[in-house]
């Protein structure tokens, strides 16, 4: 994990907020570690795609 974190505060319905917590647990994970993945996922899946190479036809030494 970085050194430097910062915090982000996200309000959740308590029945929810409990039964993501026990799903965690289950998982072995924490739930900071289930959303930091949650969030670098969303954010790949964010990114444009790459832009097309140009192929370059290369002309043969005869």
């Amino acid at each position: 994990m970085d050194l430097k974190t910062a915090r982000l505060t996200v309000l959740i319905d308590p029945a929810k907020k409990t039964a993501f917590e026990d799903l965690c647990r289950d998982q072995d994970m924490t739930p900071s570690q289930v959303i930091r993945r949650l969030i670098r996922e969303w954010m790949e899946q964010q990114k444009p795609p790459a832009p097309a190479r140009k192929v370059v036809a290369r002309k043969r030494a005869r």
